[in-house]
């Protein structure tokens, strides 16, 4: 794994969103928040490239506003 300056700044950023969407699911005890937050924390680890990360993290963060708005 190529551990250039922009990837390991874009995974930093990643992991930081989804940390503050974990903390505020289980302090609110919503689902969808908790789940996407567990994913953006641990993904960044799989995926080297930063514009795939971005797409991933535009992707699942879209997947929990549906979620959001279909009532979950």
């Amino acid at each position: 794994m190529d551990l250039d300056g922009t990837s390991l700044l874009v995974s930093f950023l990643i992991g930081g969103i989804g940390f503050v969407s974990f903390a505020y699911g289980k302090k609110q005890q919503r689902l969808p928040q908790m789940v996407v937050g567990l994913l953006l924390m641990v993904f960044p680890y799989f995926v080297p490239n930063p514009l795939l990360a971005g797409g991933i993290t535009i992707v699942l963060l879209a997947l929990m506003w549906l979620a959001i708005r279909g009532g979950l």
